[in-house]
């Protein structure tokens, strides 16, 4: 990346406001068109919304966009069309056992109304904020419900299995640690009441661990900050055995959406330590070095992304996709979506810039003096996404972040007439993360309080 300093958050506000304009627009018209009979819409097909029967991972990110769009623009219309549609669909998610996106699906929608009541933007009567704890103390405890022990710990295994950790579930402890913020913990067997900060915090370092890598002569291919997408273990004795990838090109490539999960993942989770005392993870482990531990990972993965990325911040989908060395060298070139190669990932991105911000926070409050590097790299991602050709300002299009990518390896992408790499279409999770970095950023220019997840707890 090449980051411009001189980039603040007030002088994107011009372009975040018409931002707020096209997504209303953009929510409003998949409200509309979409037939929720036929699943969640999870990506675009030429500009059209369509489903995909893998797991229903992002309907959250479809409900959670409109309360986004209400906090941002005080729109009461967005508000209903979020509270209406959590109320009335998404209880199945609370209680799903089989996936490892409850952190996706119900922090976005439950937790963003419980938040909003907190913050004093939306009036409620005390039965529905109560429902709104209910879900979210429920969804954590099933969501810890799916572990594997392991030899120095455990984590929340994915939806291929016992033995599969994926570095997409970072992002899933935020709903474990409300949870348990809120009051809450998972019962077993014989009444034994199981901490739910207890396995978030596990299945942190377990990430930290084995799914990050610190150019430590780990392996041949140990090269500082980049991600496994996903961990195998043998669940006989608990033993690690490799890296692998499903979404990816390989086990010993870094998918860049893997790598934006663990970047947000982290930081976010660095800040919600802030909140927890010494003492009540004092039978875990010792505070400072779980921040530590996590500190290197989020530092590890942001520092990674920084220098593979290309000079306007947007990433190709992996960092070792074959086709990039017909690229000549992309990384001191702005991305180009239309190459004939190897597609960009605009979702990767919009994490990304999240984490970065974050991680910028967080290290500027402990007067960090690489604080500034993480903030401005953050800013600078935004400040492309929120321009052509990344941001869809076409009425005819229901997605708002193009160039996104679902699953290349499988061929899942729509590849547009005339090209021969998918481009020039939306995610539902691409579309929900870009609104949240631009409501983080406009909350920072408005002054407002500091936008995180645990907003809700408290």
């Amino acid at each position: 990346m090449k980051i411009d300093a001189q980039v603040t958050p007030e002088s994107l506000r011009q372009q975040i406001d018409q931002f707020w304009k096209v997504s209303g627009q953009k929510i409003l018209a998949i409200e509309k068109n979409f037939d929720t009979k036929q699943g969640a819409p999870v990506f675009t097909v030429n500009g059209r919304y369509t489903t995909r029967g893998w797991t229903e991972w992002t309907q959250g990110f479809q409900y959670g966009s409109a309360i986004l769009q209400f906090d941002a623009t005080g729109d009461t219309q967005f508000l209903e069309i979020g509270r209406k549609n959590t109320v009335e669909k998404m209880a199945p998610h609370i209680t799903h056992e089989g996936v490892h996106d409850h952190g996706f699906n119900n922090a976005s929608t439950y937790g963003n109304l419980l938040r909003l009541i907190r913050e004093g933007k939306v009036q409620a009567d005390e039965w529905e904020k109560n429902f709104y704890e209910l879900a979210l103390k429920s969804s954590g405890a099933v969501q810890a419900m799916r572990w594997t022990p392991i030899k120095d710990g455990g984590y929340i295994y994915s939806f291929n299995g016992p033995h599969s950790l994926f570095v997409d579930t970072v992002r899933s402890c935020r709903i474990v640690m409300l949870s348990h913020a809120l009051g809450h913990m998972l019962g077993g067997e014989n009444d034994v009441k199981i901490s739910l900060l207890e396995r978030a915090v596990k299945h942190l370092i377990a990430t930290a661990r084995y799914s990050v890598f610190y150019g430590e002569g780990r392996d041949h291919y140990d090269i500082s900050g980049r991600t496994a997408h996903e961990c195998i273990f043998n669940i006989n004795d608990g033993n690690y055995r490799c890296p692998n990838s499903q979404q990816g090109f390989s086990g010993f490539t870094t998918w860049t959406r893997g790598l934006a999960w663990a970047m947000c993942g982290f930081a976010e989770e660095l800040e919600f330590l802030e909140t927890i005392s010494a003492d009540e993870l004092k039978p875990l482990i010792g505070k400072d070095e779980l921040v530590k531990i996590l500190l290197k990972a989020a530092r590890a993965t942001s520092d990674f992304y920084i220098r593979n990325t290309a000079t306007d911040g947007i990433p190709y989908w992996d960092t070792g996709a074959p086709g990039l060395v017909n690229l000549g060298d992309y990384l001191n070139k702005t991305s180009d979506p239309y190459n004939e190669h190897e597609p960009v990932d605009s979702s990767a991105a919009a994490i990304a810039a999240q984490g970065l911000l974050r991680l910028g926070n967080y290290l500027q409050k402990k007067n960090d003096a690489s604080a500034a590097q993480y903030t401005q790299a953050g800013l600078n991602v935004a400040k492309t996404l929120l321009t052509e050709p990344y941001l869809s300002t076409r009425t005819d299009h229901e997605g708002l972040l193009l160039h996104s990518v679902y699953h290349r390896p499988n061929g899942w992408d729509n590849i547009p007439k005339g090209r021969k790499v998918p481009c020039d279409e939306s995610s539902m999770w691409g579309d929900y993360h870009v609104r949240e970095l631009m409501l983080y950023i406009l909350r920072l220019i408005k002054k407002e309080k500091y936008y995180t997840f645990f907003n809700c707890s408290r």
